[in-house]
């Protein structure tokens, strides 16, 4: 028996609606339980407070406490692992960041593939770097900085917190641009590479924010300039890498990521409540004590700024040969 059209379409409209209830009602719902937000380093580190300091904001707004489970080993990749095998119901998120990104070129046999097992659902920071240097080095600009190396081939010692860490990246591809000739020289994690640097044990650091402005307030540490494209409101007579290197742009990133399938309404509910932290002018101030600023976007916009990035540093690691220690 043939229905009429408009019998037909009505029919269809209700069993669209049925099928989306209970999709809405779990949105409405979530969460209901705790949610646990892993993180793939150490606590007290950056990664580890801009977890905290989303957990709590969300704790606080959905009544449901959001636990930050610190997860190191394998630069990061363990966590993220461990995210990508759990259920995608929206109570197992991971505290994403550039490390993801890096670690898609520096690790070419990872089981999981960072842009296609999570799915992006808020970004909340970006964070510079900070070209230091000890007190006693002679160079007090980039320009000089770059003369120096190019005079001295090999003699100046530039640190890193590790093979494929930020620092190390940052100077990477300030070395790529440039095309000088430093001693690069890793050390395992960014408090012993800072120790050495205020100690004159080297003479360069391409620094987090967080690990150097207050030896920067203090005249201890010696700022050349900042990394992002633009110049930093904390340190605002500090010029940017790129005002005397075209096209340098260095920073980091941190996000909120979900196993892929996560439910989108439960996806656009986190989203929503994220960016209303990031539009609190105490929350921005927690981050800007970092040294970093609030990201806002979408789901779809981080996830085309995560691709970008990837794509970007890509280049970079494979360019220097970079493999993982």
């Amino acid at each position: 028996m043939k229905l009429p059209r408009r019998k037909f379409l009505h029919l269809a409209v209700g069993a669209a609606a049925l099928l989306a209830m209970p999709r809405i009602a779990r949105a409405q719902a979530y969460p209901s339980r705790p949610v646990r937000i892993v993180v793939g380093f150490p606590p007290g580190g950056s990664n580890d407070i801009h977890a905290r300091l989303i957990a709590q904001w969300l704790s606080e707004r959905l009544g449901q406490q959001f636990i930050v489970e610190n997860r190191g080993g394998a630069g990061g990749s363990l966590a993220t692992e461990t995210v990508v095998r759990s259920a995608p119901d929206g109570y197992t998120l991971l505290l994403s960041s550039a490390t993801d990104s890096w670690n898609a070129a520096l690790y070419p046999n990872l089981k999981f593939d960072f842009i296609r097992d999570i799915a992006p659902v808020a970004s909340i920071a970006i964070g510079m770097g900070v070209l230091v240097a000890n007190p006693s080095f002679p160079a007090r600009s980039v320009p000089e900085l770059i003369a120096a190396a190019r005079s001295n081939p090999g003699k100046i010692t530039v640190a890193s917190a590790g093979v494929g860490s930020a620092p190390h990246l940052f100077w990477e591809l300030f070395r790529s641009l440039t095309n000088v000739d430093m001693l690069h020289v890793p050390y395992r994690g960014g408090g012993p590479a800072v120790t050495d640097l205020l100690a004159g044990q080297v003479q360069l650091y391409f620094s987090t924010m967080a690990a150097s402005i207050e030896y920067i307030r203090a005249d201890k540490l010696r700022a050349l300039a900042v990394t992002a494209a633009t110049r930093w409101e904390g340190l605002p007579n500090i010029p940017t890498v790129a005002e005397f290197v075209p096209n340098y742009d260095a920073t980091a990133w941190w996000g909120i990521g979900a196993p892929k399938n996560t439910p989108v309404e439960i996806i656009q509910k986190l989203n929503t409540e994220i960016n209303a932290g990031l539009a609190d002018p105490k929350l921005k101030e927690r981050f800007a004590d970092l040294g970093s600023t609030v990201f806002v976007n979408s789901p779809a916009g981080f996830g085309k700024f995560t691709v970008d990035f990837t794509e970007k540093w890509g280049e970079v690691i494979r360019a220097a040969n970079i493999k993982p220690e």
